[in-house]
């Protein structure tokens, strides 16, 4: 592209040289009335815009290319940083909390670095022997602004230039270029017109140093014409695969003038493009260190007569010349997207840390966000996270899941956990809570550690997985976290780990410090629990057992005590406790567990003291539910299958399990939020029941379990916490239908312990509703007291929590009691006797008295229907009655009224 010395003269001097032609003041007048009519356009363009957010939305989210959107987000990084704080009162609107921080949503893959696919370096560095994310960068980043992208000379004004100015200028056109796929395109179509040629590509190498995988391109087939933005979907080559491969795995240039002839040479992109690549030259693009950073292709000389001209020694020799150039400007662009993506990194890594820092009121509410973080940040499908026990370390002991799907449709999910208790050195979560190493799995079907069963019990597949311990401030290991399968299929990488790894070491901290607020706020409420029991209740003092001592204890015939039909509504006090005193005496449970008789007495009075004055659930409900138990046992036919010390425990389990009851249900303190339903997520009140129960076998002179050995000790105590919360309806309704299909069945073997378990729940359930079995009087009686309790919660109800309560709670729905007791007798009585009268027909007394006793009450609800009925049809009549009356008084009003009126005026009655 020489000029002749005579063009030369016509063009004048060249940009650059020492003399240049400088503007007449004509036309830097005719240059600044342009720019002023370009200002005053660009202004009415911009309000017009500000008049129509919808299209200048619309045209962003359409035109807006990378390099727009990194200047978008620095320029408001900049902005936002010169701004002065400013304090906002909590309640501001604009306040945040953990409820509605926003977090943008942005997936790790934005974060690889497109010119070798390496992640950014390691978050977490080590500082003193301690993690920490202030580490020594590997780079330093130019803090300086860039010079505006000059506009690179037309093809006519380049051939107007020798080649030393052609280079030139072309040098000049990439080197302020930092966006690197605008680099990338500018730098193949320079390459174009510096050889001549027809099409181009350039692959960047991704990976670095032993790492490297492939070549990777979105610029093939560029043409002088093409834009940037035509760019079409990601393309990779194999490392060492094709030519590319080979220029990029020896640094060599390959110069091939018919490519068919080539066996490196692919042509199947030719058959599904019909585009014919005759000639091609391959050459790597270098760093100044001299590593191959990608490789740029030329395809088909163009301009010659002969078509299947292959490109020269010349066209070697410049290409190679500007592609070290290129080497410099590709390097600068990486740094340049390193520190654009670090900066965008630690901005989410602080919205992290915000987010988890606010969200600190309950482990599952903070566990939940965390999972949600996650499958936007990393884009899989499903996030697990697996809390250690804090007591054993040996067991996971809760188990939350959450599936991309979760995140949009608020769904059913498991996102509150799941209470499930299994060994720790199970499987891959196993493995990496006990060595705290991570585990980063391609292919799970392919890991002996991984167990298909998982997959075939859920119908889910596992590909890929991502597993990584939560440690706390110490070190210790708090649970494991595991990621499945990327959204887009591919394995989890490098540069996912290095997110993964800092935000497993927020995740701990906040975990962490869930935890404690947790116990901070259990404490708080044990202390309350304890001192408002403390403050209602005492020990029976010592002189009072020494009165009961002295009483003649009568016999369990006098008693009546081995009767189902018994009932206790006539005898006093001191005979309830001289009556549980003589069970206890015919179990012989005295002389076999070595009780003393004093300890006794007072251990009685003791948990008669502990019972409040309620309604119903007191200690005569208690004392008859142990009497039921005792008359199942020496009656029923229990005697011979429960063991000493099931007796021991079941008969203490009766006289306690409602100890320090307040007269209200476990959903009334949950509604209330007492600190009974704060310190109890389950089974509120009988937890407290069995608190209560242990407190008093343990307090000086109470000792009823003081010679048992220890092992029979700790035994007892597990026996006489599970037949207290049995009596948790809830909990029967889980552990019936297994009870009843073995009885069912004809599967009992009551020498094992599971199916002893299931028989003691249900002998407990049976004696506490045991008033339905009791003669038709003492039913009658025993059912208002019961409702007579529900009626005072329903009032509680209405004054505290101003809500109308249920029908069983609302006192104006007494006329339906009769049909409720119906359905509760349908409901749970009679499955309940019928199952125990096939374990032994003994106790078929309770299933007839409790048939009986239904039959009655349906008898009452019929009754009551029919009086509601007739009570209704004369309230329709009188009212009728009453509107007739008024009618015919208002009539004769207004007649005399109208009469007695001059002028004929009528009066209204008011």
């Amino acid at each position: 592209m020489a000029l002749s010395p005579g063009d030369r003269e016509k063009t004048g001097s060249l940009p650059g040289s020492p003399v240049e032609q400088q503007p007449t003041r004509a036309e830097r007048d005719k240059a600044d009335r342009e720019s002023q009519l370009k200002r005053v356009e660009y202004e009415k363009m911009e309000t017009w815009l500000d008049g129509h957010p919808a299209f200048a939305h619309d045209y962003f989210a359409r035109k807006a290319t990378r390099s727009m959107i990194d200047g978008w987000y620095i320029a408001r990084a900049v902005s936002q940083s010169t701004k002065p704080p400013v304090a906002e009162s909590p309640h501001s609107p604009n306040s945040s909390s953990g409820s509605n921080t926003p977090v943008r949503k942005v997936s790790a893959s934005e974060f690889e670095v497109q010119g070798t696919g390496g992640s950014l370096g390691r978050m977490v560095q080590t500082v003193d022997g301690s993690p920490s994310f202030l580490g020594t960068p590997s780079y330093l980043l130019n803090q300086g602004k860039s010079s505006p992208t000059r506009s690179r000379k037309s093809l006519n004004e380049l051939k107007q230039l020798d080649d030393r100015a052609v280079l030139i200028e072309l040098v000049k056109d990439i080197a302020n270029e930092l966006e690197l796929s605008t680099l990338c395109h500018k730098i193949l179509q320079n390459v174009l017109i510096l050889t001549k040629a027809d099409r181009g590509s350039l692959f960047l190498v991704r990976g670095k140093g032993t790492e490297k995988c492939c070549l990777a391109t979105k610029l093939f087939d560029v043409t002088i014409q093409s834009t940037v933005e035509q760019a079409r979907e990601e393309i990779r080559v194999p490392w060492r695969k094709g030519i590319v491969g080979y220029v990029a795995e020896t640094g060599e240039t390959v110069n091939i003038a018919n490519a068919y002839e080539d066996p490196r040479f692919n042509c199947e992109i030719d058959l599904q493009t019909g585009y014919k690549t005759r000639s091609m030259l391959s050459m790597p693009i270098k760093e100044p260190g001299g590593e191959v950073l990608g490789v740029a292709q030329v395809i088909n000389k163009i301009g010659s007569k002969d078509q299947h001209e292959a490109f020269n020694e010349s066209d070697e020799k410049v290409f190679a010349q500007y592609l070290q150039f290129c080497g410099i400007g590709i390097n600068n662009a990486r740094l340049y997207e390193r520190a654009t993506l670090e900066i965008r990194r630690n901005q989410v890594l602080l919205e992290l840390a915000k987010t988890l820092f606010e969200e600190q009121s309950t482990l599952s509410s903070i566990v939940r966000r965390i999972m949600e973080l996650l499958l936007s940040l990393l884009r899989c499908e499903r996030c697990s996270i697996l809390m250690v026990d804090e007591s054993s370390k040996s067991i996971f002991s809760q188990v939350f899941e959450l599936e991309q799907a979760d995140l949009e449709n608020k769904g059913p999910h498991n996102g509150n956990g799941n209470g499930c208790r299994f060994p720790i050195h199970i499987g891959i979560t196993g493995y990496v809570a006990t060595t705290g190493e991570t585990l980063n799995i391609s292919d799970a079907y392919k890991d002996p550690r991984f167990d298909p069963k998982v997959d075939s019990e859920t119908g889910f597949r596992t590909h890929e997985m991502l597993c990584m311990p939560i440690k706390n401030a110490s070190g210790a290991i708090q649970g494991v976290s595991l990621l499945v399968n990327k959204l887009d299929g591919s394995a989890f990488n490098k540069n996912d780990e290095d997110m993964f790894e800092a935000f497993a070491i927020f995740c701990g901290m906040g975990i962490h410090n869930t935890k404690m607020y947790e116990k901070v706020c259990r404490a708080v409420a044990m202390q309350r629990v304890a001192l408002e029991t403390l403050s209602y209740h005492a020990t029976a003092p010592q002189e009072e057992a020494q009165r009961i001592k002295k009483l003649v204890v009568p016999t369990s015939n006098e008693l009546g005590l081995l009767k189902f039909s018994f009932s206790e509504l006539r005898m006093t006090e001191d005979e309830t406790l001289l009556a549980a005193i003589r069970m206890f005496l015919d179990l012989d449970l005295l002389n076999k567990f070595r009780i003393n008789y004093e300890t006794m007495c007072r251990w009685l009075l003791s948990v008669r003291k502990n019972y409040r004055n309620v309604t119903y659930h007191n200690w005569r409900h208690a004392f008859t539910v142990a009497q039921t138990m005792f008359a199942i046992i020496k009656s029923g036919g229990m005697k011979n299958v429960l063991t000493d010390l099931e007796v021991m425990t079941l008969m203490v389990a009766c006289l306690s399990h409602d100890l320090d009851h307040r007269g209200t249900n476990n959903n009334f303190q949950v509604m209330i939020e007492s600190p009974l339903a704060q310190l109890y997520s389950t089974s509120t009140m009988e937890h407290h029941h069995f608190d209560q129960c242990i407190m008093i076998l343990n307090s000086k002179g109470n000792e009823i379990f003081m010679n048992l050995q220890p092992d029979d000790y700790a035994h007892a105590i597990r026996l006489l916490e599970h037949a207290i919360l049995s009596t948790d309806l809830a909990l029967y309704f889980k552990t019936r239908g297994e009870f009843f299909q073995l009885v069912e069945e004809q599967k009992c073997d009551w020498s094992e312990e599971d199916q002893r378990e299931l028989l003691r729940g249900m002998l407990m359930t049976a004696c506490d509703i045991s008033a339905i079995s009791k003669p038709w009087e003492v039913q009658k009686q025993i059912a208002n007291l019961v409702f007579g309790e529900f009626f005072e919660q329903g009032d509680l109800e209405r004054q505290q929590l101003n809500k109308v309560p249920d029908d069983m709670m609302n006192r104006e729905k007494h006329h339906l009691l009769p049909k409720m007791q119906v359905g509760f007798v349908d409901a749970i009585c009679l499955p309940c006797y019928e199952s125990l009268t096939r374990v032994n027909d003994q106790m078929k007394p309770l299933l007839e008295m409790c048939q009986m006793n239904r039959n009655n009450w349906q008898e009452l609800a019929k009754s009551s229907i029919e009086e509601l009925v007739e009570e209704k049809k004369e309230r329709i009549k009188v009212s009728a009655e009453e509107k007739d009356i008024d009618e015919s008084e208002t009539t004769s009003l207004s007649s005399s009224s109208t009469s007695s009126t001059p002028g004929g005026v009528q009066l209204r009655k008011k």
